[in-house]
């Protein structure tokens, strides 16, 4: 990408080696690669009282960066790349600046911006309080709307669906997020060392490792930190374990959704199991505290590696036999098959990741295409039944608990005691800028960090994999029936927090 600086996923570069550009190139060049560069992160940051906009993209198995002075307005990119919609709606709430031509410039976590501008936002807003603005209406006598949420049944976070349908068909569908915004990217911009990796973890509690790891690889990366191999076999592993958990409590949930009870009752108890060996490594079950800047914070010996073996093997053919009942069952398939398709041509403009990019033809894995850890030893995922429906979801997520199994089993063969050697002190390099990109388990999840002149944070972005697959479900829902969106959901399964924030 001209002009654009090839970046190593997990590894510091000086701020002065970013290119600057002059804005109006700097657009430029994102339009004109934005067609098959996908946006790994776009957003805006302050230094010395300047506004600046900072652009990673992927292009294959490449990163590139490029950064820009940020004017108070700009043409918006999103008319012609579908993809930077989000973005540019994050960058408008959060310092004001205004992307002249947004389709539908709206709020995506409803606080005031962070250099006190006057808002710019439609003043049928108030701020504060989520979903408050005028949702997009379909018009017409035989029209009906129909509002789920923000509060859900059962334990599920906040968030509010809007349908409007003319029948049982849903014509469009529009969420609102922002009811738990908790300012998390400021949370870690301010804290202290010892406080990052406990704020990082409770971005989302179902991916503490791939956002703890996220950090510290970070961290690493500007205070020159080594990892031993050992302690990159354990963290490898809890991060195939939090994706085999989830993916095996989401087959449960789908199951429940279509009311097949048994496969429901046996997935829910073996996602018990899974997140008990998590447990085993961190004293967690959510494996809280086992990732740090470093390493690792428990040792992890010979008898432990011994009991997740052991219970890989005990569970392994639970997993498939209950696979086997909820894939071979008329009924299952009578409502996952050709239910909320999304296209190739969609997945692709919207910039889907994760096991529902793949299952929409997108052809892409983190682990392949920038492996750290110990993912450069292990074989890829194999998926090759693209349908961009509900069934192609849920088959993959099979599909990748499969594999995890196969990359533990694979790393228990070589697994020696490691002990705790978490860094005794984290210093952070001066005026750096790094940016990391792991697999979570719904997809590319990214941490980006800027450093100022003292090797204080001045800029820590967050992107979770939902930023860019919320849409996707709204895309997914349209023709279907109203009362097919549970299952389409749950095939999804996004996070609410991950995108509050």
């Amino acid at each position: 990408m001209a002009n654009f600086l090839p970046v190593e996923n997990g590894l510091a570069v000086s701020l002065a080696d970013l290119p600057l550009l002059d804005f109006t190139f700097f657009r430029e060049r994102l339009l004109e690669y934005g067609h098959y560069a996908s946006v790994v992160q776009f957003f805006a940051y302050e230094q010395d009282g300047d506004l600046f906009a900072l652009a990673v993209m992927r292009l294959d198995d490449q990163l590139l960066a490029a950064r820009a002075s940020l004017p108070e307005s700009y043409l918006s990119l999103t008319p012609m790349r579908t993809r930077f919609h989000l973005f540019e709606r994050e960058m408008a709430e959060q310092f004001g600046v205004r992307p002249e031509g947004h389709p539908w410039l709206k709020m995506v976590r409803y606080h005031p911006n962070w250099r006190g501008k006057e808002d710019i936002f439609s003043n049928d807003y108030q701020e504060d309080i989520p979903g408050n603005y005028p949702y997009y209406r379909v018009e017409g006598e035989e029209i009906h709307e129909v509002g789920v949420g923000p509060v859900h049944a059962g334990i599920i976070e906040p968030g509010h669906f809007c349908f409007q349908c003319i029948g049982e068909k849903v014509l469009h569908l529009e969420m609102s997020h922002g009811y738990q915004h908790r300012g998390v990217e400021r949370l870690l911009q301010d804290a202290g060392t010892w406080q990052r990796p406990v704020i990082v973890e409770g971005i989302a509690g179902d991916t503490a490792m791939a956002n703890s790891l996220s950090y510290c690889q970070a961290a690493e990366a500007l205070a020159g930190l080594a990892v031993g191999s050992g302690a990159q076999t354990v963290r490898t592993m809890a991060m195939e374990l939090e994706r085999i958990a989830n993916h095996v409590g989401d087959l449960g949930a789908l199951a429940g959704d279509v009311a097949f009870t048994p496969p429901a009752a046996f997935f829910g108890r073996m996602r018990g199991e899974f997140l008990n060996l998590l447990l085993l490594l961190s004293g967690n079950r959510f494996g809280k505290g086992l990732i740090r800047p470093g390493g690792i914070a428990y040792p992890v010996d010979s008898p432990v590696f011994s009991a997740i073996g052991a219970k890989i093997t005990e569970l392994r053919p639970q997993v498939e036999h209950c696979a086997d009942l909820l894939f071979s069952a008329h009924t299952v398939l009578g409502r996952f098959e050709h239910c909320g398709i999304v296209s190739r041509e969609a997945a692709g403009c919207l910039g889907m990741v994760g096991p529902v990019g793949r299952a929409s033809w997108i052809d892409y894995d983190a682990r392949q295409a920038f492996p750290t850890e110990r993912y450069a030893d292990l074989p890829a995922c194999k998926w090759d039944l693209p349908t961009g429906d509900v069934l192609a979801r849920a088959r993959i997520r099979y599909a990748e608990i499969s594999h995890s199994l196969d990359c533990i089993e694979q790393l228990l063969g070589g697994a020696i005691a490691v002990d705790a050697a978490p860094a005794k002190r984290v210093e952070l390099a001066p005026e750096s800028f790094v940016v990391t990109v792991n697999e979570a388990w719904r997809g590319e999840l990214s941490h980006c960090l800027i450093t100022g002149r003292s090797g204080d944070i001045i800029r820590y972005k967050v992107k979770d994999p939902s930023f860019h697959n919320w849409t996707a479900l709204a895309m997914a829902m349209r023709g279907e029936e109203i009362s097919d969106f549970p299952i389409n959901n749950k095939s999804f399964n996004l996070s609410y927090c991950g995108m509050d924030l």
